[in-house]
């Protein structure tokens, strides 16, 4: 017997039974299942086994948490339910029978974006450094940055560029390498695509506006403009996904025996050249739109009015998994703005639902095994990683869920209306702060305390209220 084993048989009898188990697979807190028939779930009585924080639905699969014992879990499940378990990926992709057109598109977005998080994360952090000790006035009675008065920071200045750089400048390549890798195509073949489109021989995406010729390749009956793609997104998308179809549909036709010289050859070419003359304008154009759009909202006189919209739905969108859309525009603003200022109202949402959960944890401060879920959850969150909160406390309570969305749209529109601008993506929740751009801190630290006095004080309200009951 493990040391689950019952609470996993009791889980595959509230699942439906091994008949109704498509797919099995874990996460690091999460099992994640792919069922036949998700209406066989029993979700109030799989919530109620003792070892369950929670459950939701996303991206088609049915998922349980269970916390940091997952694995082991995950072990006596499939042991008790005589199931063979898939890999996380190959569970996203079983998943996909159960979700729509556009459920599949943000699926796709977001498993392109996840490899590249930690390294955009580290960029922003990096970003924020250079500014405070480069951008700042703080010595000499606010006349002079660090950099100005020390050799050693300026050299650290200079230094740390070289990784902001290749994070940012050269992002394209890691979009298509991560295209590429989703896909199964050739990996290598992703990488070289990336590169092709921010060169040292093209001029660099950011002179393009002040240059007074733009150099082209001129093929006699044709000329096509030398132009690089630093830190776009959508071109190296369209061109990516066309890298990896093209491959695809080569692979199929050419013979076992010459597909080593042909698939590269004829995948990569016309990838290349399509990207340079129709993919990247286009690209270029679709994305200046969206990042134009998304600022002029957050900017005009009704920029309240976005943000605070923006700022109450963006818990219920990570439920859909939505909000995986924002990583792609966060980009493209930090492409045509030099920063964004829609990531600082996603922390200040996981910032609110920590909050919400700290309250809970004050409202049912006596109740020790209710702590046991609702401590850890509230730790995560304030750290940006926001499921064990909503999923284990705020949602299955509902008025905690409410009050951290009041509190994150009151937050956003504070930020918002002062401008708030990020260098990049970085660490949710409280962390957020270091991806802020250095003269907005002092005003997104008063909407960091909005984000956490208003959930708190507005669920103790809500709950004497009784304006939800526990599930």
């Amino acid at each position: 017997m493990g040391k689950f084993s019952s609470e996993a048989k009791q889980l595959l009898e509230y699942i439906g039974g091994k008949e109704n188990i498509a797919a099995v697979s874990h996460c690091a807190t999460r099992m994640r299942f792919v069922l036949n028939d998700t209406k066989k779930a029993d979700v109030k009585k799989i919530e109620g086994i003792k070892t369950v924080k929670g459950t939701f639905t996303q991206a088609g699969q049915f998922q349980v948490i269970i916390g940091n014992e997952v694995s082991t879990f995950y072990n006596d499940f499939v042991a008790v339910a005589g199931v063979d378990g898939v890999s996380k990926d190959e569970a996203k992709k079983a998943g996909r029978q159960n979700m729509n057109l556009l459920q599949r598109l943000i699926s796709h977005l977001g498993e392109i974006f996840t490899p590249l998080i930690p390294a955009i994360v580290v960029g922003g952090l990096i970003l924020g450094f250079r500014n405070v000790i480069g951008d700042i006035k703080l010595l000499e009675d606010g006349t002079k940055t660090l950099t100005e008065v020390s050799q050693f920071w300026a050299g650290v200045h200079h230094f740390l560029w070289l990784i902001g750089e290749a994070i940012f400048f050269f992002l394209p390549v890691g979009i298509t390498w991560s295209i590429s890798k989703k896909m199964g195509t050739t990996q290598i073949l992703g990488i070289i695509l990336g590169i092709t489109l921010v060169s040292p021989q093209l001029l660099n995406a950011y002179a393009v506006a002040g240059a007074e010729e733009i150099p082209v390749w001129d093929f006699g009956f044709a000329q096509v403009k030398m132009i690089g793609y630093q830190a776009q997104v959508i071109p190296a998308i369209l061109a990516g996904f066309v890298l990896a179809n093209l491959e695809i549909w080569v692979r199929k036709i050419s013979p076992s025996y010459i597909s080593m010289i042909v698939v590269p050859f004829f995948a990569l070419v016309p990838t290349v050249l399509l990207a340079h003359v129709v993919l990247g304008p286009i690209g270029w154009k679709i994305g200046a739109a969206i990042s134009n759009v998304v600022y002029a909202g957050l900017t005009s006189g009704l920029g309240w009015l976005f943000a605070a919209v923006f700022g109450f739905t963006y818990a219920p969108l990570v439920i859909t998994g939505l909000h995986h859309m924002t990583n792609a525009i966060d980009l493209q603003l930090m492409s045509e703005l030099g920063g964004t200022n829609l990531w600082p109202m996603i922390a200040l949402s996981n910032i609110a639902q920590g909050s919400a959960v700290l309250a809970m944890i004050y409202i049912n401060r006596k109740d020790e095994e209710e702590k046991q879920v609702s401590i850890p959850a509230a730790i995560s969150c304030y750290l940006g990683v926001t499921e064990p909160a909503m999923f284990g406390i705020n949602l299955k309570y509902v008025y905690p869920f409410l009050a951290a969305m009041i509190g994150s749209a009151i937050a956003a529109v504070i930020s918002v209306g002062s401008n708030v601008m990020a260098n990049s993506i970085g660490v949710g929740g409280l962390p957020g702060i270091l991806s802020i751009k250095p003269q907005f801190i002092a005003i997104f630290a008063l909407a960091m305390i909005v984000a956490i006095v208003v959930p708190f004080v507005l669920t103790i309200v809500f709950s004497k209220r009784k304006i939800a009951a526990k599930k």
